[in-house]
Parts: structure tokens; C-alpha cells; sequence
């Protein structure tokens, strides 16, 4: 495969470059940061359609996007859930009249999103959901976006009721749902239905207070990016339900294709810039010397280098520029998160082990470091013990390559 960049991508990156060295400045709040975006016209690159207010751009270009940001060490995003996860998922099932209402307010940066997947008990096992939405007549609805607690009717800008549904159920592991306007949900509107069946896949608007409570989760880094979320009767208009109603797996699965695109390669610039921090303490600490570590730390090199031309030709083969980059390659995006994860961890364990006994201690000022720090190393092993977790546990991107790629039996299920 020939990847290499020409004279228009080459174009392409000093425009992105000047952008960024002129627009960051200090430290910018993240939803100001998204505006500021979307005012540059960066917000969508990658989707298959514009006029948005989006503008397209080549999958070179995205991915010098990519690394231009990446290496400009601009903040860290907050509209990477409805930019690269929603809306290639709504342009691929959405209706007109969800794309028009959805798409220029994330193009723009006004509006941030989450993901309402994983619940507590079902771990890995998305199909296992009990999340519900359940129907109500348009007479008597709640209001999702704009009437106070106290109103019992939906009604669209003429007055007229509007049809929705009533959302209760638990997520979990819930990212930047404290930040998010909108959560796409995963949940069941046929009572009865079981696994895969009956799923629906809507929209939840987060500002229903009574409704929709966020509940942050601390974990060992002391920080919370993630969140419990938990619905009582939170309305979603039935306007806003994706693909149709029963057909939520088949949107949901649709939407984890696009999660290991272009995204891949940004984050695989920041494993590099990681990987060359552990390798300077190495030769600091004088752990280099010692052959065990020189090894390991030549096979991270070289697995990230594999994990690089792996993404690239995925994406390659995908032949568009705003696809999710699998090429129709059920299991590739199962690979990729065994590929990543992993190494993610083992760096993360390598990072503390050339520290040596320092490592494991605070900050030699601990007046100054009140409440608790970690430093780069143990913030990154730690928080790395959980990549082989979420977003699909290593066991179960095993089943899906076993399965959907490799054809063997399935495995039993309870």
C-alpha cells in the first residue's frame, strides 16, 4: 500500500500548523477549545458529507490533521465522542431531519456528546442491557429540551404534542457525560425482548434535572473522566430514535466500527511521545544498561511501529475517506483494541519499573503538592491497567475475531 503524503497534504499540514501555533495560546477551557475549532472549520474532516458546516478532507489530510494536533500538544479533546463516534453513525443511518438538526451544532463545536452503552452487571456484554425506554402517547410526554420539571407534554415549536419516550436505567463508565448536552442510549423498547433484540438506539438530552442525574466515578489517578449516569423517565423524543426503532445493535455495532478510525493514529502519537519519555528516564536512571529493559524497550518500539502500519492499512483499504477504516474486515477493529491495549499496559508497567524504588513515592514537597499529584509515569501506569478493559475487554474482542472472522462455534451463553 502507498501511503505516502504529497504536495497537497504537505499544504495541508502548514495550514494546520500555522492555525495551531496561532490559536493556542495559554490553556483554553475544552468546550471554549471546541468553538474555537469549529470556527477553524476542523470539526468534521472525516465525515462522508459536508455541508454541515463541516469541510471534507482526504484521509491524508486527516491523518496530518492528526498528528498535527498530537504534536502541537493542543488540549485534549471534548467532541471527540459526537465528532468521530455520532456522526459518521448518523450520516450512515440518520434521517435527513436528524442530520440537519444534529450535525452543524457539533460541526460547530456548541454541543457535546456521550455514550450510553455499558451498565453495571453486564460488563463487557453489551446485548445484556435493561436500560428501557418505554413509549408514551404524545398527550402524555414530557417535555425533553425546553419545559420545566412540572409540564406533561412535549410540544414542537407550533404547540402540537410531540411523541416520545420515557428512558430509566443505569449506565456506567460513561465518558465526559459531566461536560455532554446529548447522550446517544443503547435501550430496550420491546418489553420482553432479550440480548440483541428489541434494542433501540436515541437520543437523551442531559439537562432534565430529576431525570438524568451524573455521578462522577474517582479512580486511582484521584481524577473522573468517567461517570455513572442514571435515567428516571428521562424523555427522548421519538424523532431522535436512529435507524429506527428495533434496530439499535444494528446502529450500535455500526457506531464501535468508527470508533478505531483516524482517532487511532492520534492516539498512537501520543503512545510515541510517551514511549520516548520512559526511554530518556531509562538512559537517566541508568536502567538502560540492563539487557531485559533494552529489549523491551526495543519490542514497544517495534510493536508500535507494527500498530501504525496496521491502522494505516485498515484505513487504506477502507477506499473512503469518512468510512470507519475496517475495509469490511469484521474483526479488525477487534485487533486493533487487543493490539493497542496491551502495549498500552506494558509501557505503563515499564514506566514505573526504570523509575526504580522511586516510583512508588509522592512528591519530595508534599506541602506543595496538597491534594496528591501523581507524576507522568504513575499517572500512566496506572490508568493504563484499565486499557484492556474498556471499550471491550480483551476476552470479548477475542470472541468477536474468533466468531465473526475466523468462523468457529460460538461460545455458550447463560
Amino acid at each position: 500500500m502507498d501511503f505516502a503524503f504529497g504536495p497537497q497534504d504537505e499544504a495541508f499540514r502548514r495550514e494546520a500548523r500555522t492555525w495551531l501555533e496561532e490559536h493556542l495560546s495559554g490553556t483554553p477551557a475544552r468546550r471554549d477549545w471546541e468553538r474555537e475549532l469549529g470556527r477553524g472549520g476542523w470539526i468534521g474532516l472525516g465525515w462522508a458529507e459536508d455541508g454541515y458546516g463541516n469541510r471534507r478532507a482526504e484521509l491524508t489530510q486527516q491523518v496530518v490533521w492528526a498528528e498535527e494536533y498530537a504534536r502541537s500538544k493542543a488540549p485534549a479533546r471534548s467532541g471527540h465522542i459526537g465528532e468521530n463516534l455520532l456522526a459518521p453513525t448518523l450520516l450512515a443511518h440518520g434521517t435527513p431531519e436528524q442530520k440537519r438538526r444534529f450535525l452543524p451544532p457539533i460541526a460547530e463545536g456548541r454541543e457535546l456528546w456521550c455514550q450510553g452503552y455499558s451498565e453495571p452487571g453486564a460488563g463487557s456484554d453489551l446485548a445484556g442491557i435493561r436500560t428501557t425506554a418505554a413509549r408514551t402517547s404524545a398527550a402524555r410526554t414530557v417535555d425533553a429540551e425546553a419545559a420545566d420539571a412540572g409540564t406533561t407534554a412535549v410540544r414542537d415549536k407550533g404547540g402540537a404534542p410531540v411523541e416520545a419516550f420515557r428512558v430509566t436505567g443505569q449506565k456506567i463508565w460513561t465518558s465526559l457525560a459531566h461536560e455532554a448536552d446529548w447522550c446517544f442510549v443503547l435501550a430496550r423498547t420491546e418489553p420482553g425482548s432479550t440480548r440483541h433484540h428489541g434494542l433501540s438506539f436515541l437520543f437523551v438530552p442531559m439537562d432534565q434535572p430529576g431525570r438524568v442525574e451524573v455521578r462522577p466515578i474517582r479512580q486511582l489517578t484521584g481524577t473522573s473522566e468517567f461517570n455513572e449516569v442514571f435515567f428516571d423517565g428521562a424523555v427522548a423524543r421519538a424523532e431522535h430514535v436512529v435507524g429506527g426503532e428495533g434496530n439499535g445493535w444494528q446502529v450500535a455495532m455500526s457506531l464501535l466500527g468508527f470508533e478505531r478510525g483516524v482517532s487511532t493514529l492520534v492516539q498512537q502519537i501520543g503512545f510515541a511521545e510517551e514511549l520516548g519519555r520512559v526511554l530518556r528516564t531509562a538512559v537517566a536512571t541508568g536502567a538502560a544498561t540492563d539487557p531485559v529493559v533494552r529489549d523491551r524497550l526495543v519490542r514497544l518500539w517495534a510493536e508500535l511501529r507494527t500498530m501504525r502500519w496496521n491502522a494505516l492499512r485498515t484505513l487504506g483499504s477502507s477506499g473512503s475517506s469518512g468510512s470507519s477504516g475496517s475495509g469490511g474486515d469484521a474483526a479488525a477493529p477487534s485487533v486493533a483494541k487487543l493490539l493497542w491495549g496491551g502495549w498500552h499496559r506494558r509501557l505503563g508497567e515499564l514506566a514505573v519499573q526504570v523509575r526504580g524504588a522511586g516510583a512508588a513515592v509522592g512528591p519530595a514537597d508534599w506541602s506543595a503538592a496538597l491534594p496528591y499529584e501523581l507524576d507522568a509515569a504513575q499517572h500512566l501506569f496506572l490508568f493504563s491497567r484499565a486499557d484492556t478493559i474498556y471499550g471491550g475487554s480483551d476476552e470479548i474482542q477475542r470472541t468477536i475475531i474468533a466468531e465473526r472472522a475466523l468462523g468457529l462455534p460460538k461460545e455458550p451463553r447463560g
